[in-house]
């Protein structure tokens, strides 16, 4: 019925880092306790603002307070991590969660990310790569090659042949890199790359993977209060805050903004039709859910005080959740 993403931004208006971090553990928990389908968690690198740069560790913590929750890091960026460090972490994750964490693989787009980790970003792609056939070789207990000759990484994760993966990407090199790896595809602005990433799975004799496209009008930051105007008033220095920061990276990258991300730079804009984000009254977050199938929540996103947040939960669970699932 909905889903949480979380990237922990903590800008300086914003709530400390500290209790946005202990936030979202107790919001996981809530979470599944409600009948969550997925808490999702991100990962950037170099941000002003804090942005989560440790996404495992707070799964980890996420699975170690739930038992049924499924968790989702969207997007780890591969090409940053040892691959044989990259293998152990998530296999003891898989361990610790019972297999419920998967990971949507990203390339990563920022130049300060890698500045940041001294690694040329023309090397991503290869990177990303070698990274995913190292962690498929030991995850499935073959010895990978070192200076000192084959060695077996353990342990060995509790998923057989390792947790799920997919690659993440709007592309046609992307989704060539995923039919040649064999790996599903979480896409956006991705007219006609399903039919393409069927071709290229059947050129590359590669079984075909979850291919999932993001609709061009998702909403990816729902909020629910009974008063929308007022919700506004309290909302938007955050939402804007979130929408600009994610716009600028994105122009400073060459990007075209993805269907999560919009250029308004005002209330208004924000506001109008075709914006990722979203403040529903209850009665509109059910139709939302029966139209769509589920509410993707961002509940402190841009440093979103919890108080607030959990307002807007709190309304989701008392007078919106009863209804669709009566």
């Amino acid at each position: 019925m909905f889903t949480l993403r979380f990237d922990l931004r903590a800008p300086d208006h914003g709530a400390p880092a500290a209790d946005l971090y202990a936030a979202a553990v107790d919001m996981a928990v809530w979470a599944e306790e409600h009948g969550a389908l997925s808490v999702v968690v991100s990962e950037h690198h170099a941000s002003p603002d804090g942005y989560l740069p440790s996404p495992v560790v707070v799964a980890s913590a996420m699975a170690a307070r739930t038992t049924r929750l499924p968790i989702q890091v969207v997007a780890l960026l591969a090409p940053l991590h040892h691959p044989v460090r990259l293998a152990e972490d998530l296999a003891v994750l898989d361990l610790l969660s019972r297999g419920r964490v998967s990971y949507v693989l990203g390339l990563g787009y920022r130049q300060e990310e890698y500045d940041l980790y001294g690694i040329d970003r023309a090397d991503r792609g290869p990177r990303l790569e070698a990274a995913v056939e190292l962690m498929r070789r030991a995850w499935s207990g073959e010895p990978v090659d070192t200076p000192a000759g084959p060695v077996r990484i353990t342990p060995a994760p509790y998923t057989p042949g390792g947790p799920t993966l997919l690659l993440g990407g709007g592309t046609p090199a992307a989704v060539r890199r995923a039919a040649r790896l064999g790996l599903g595809m979480l896409t956006e602005r991705s007219a006609g790359l399903t039919e393409r990433y069927l071709e290229e799975c059947t050129r590359a004799g590669t079984e075909p993977g979850l291919f999932i496209e993001v609709p061009e009008d998702e909403i990816t930051a729902a909020f629910v209060a009974e008063d929308v105007d007022a919700a506004w008033e309290e909302l938007a220095p955050y939402l804007l805050y979130d929408a600009g920061i994610y716009a600028r990276w994105n122009r400073e990258a060459g990007k075209p903004l993805p269907a999560s991300m919009t250029g308004a730079t005002t209330v208004e804009e924000l506001r109008a039709p075709g914006s990722p984000y979203r403040v529903f009254t209850p009665g509109e977050a059910v139709a939302q859910i029966r139209s769509r199938g589920f509410l993707s929540l961002h509940p402190l996103c841009g440093g979103l005080p919890p108080a607030l947040a959990w307002r807007s939960l709190e309304l989701l669970a008392g007078e919106v959740l009863p209804v669709v699932t009566a």
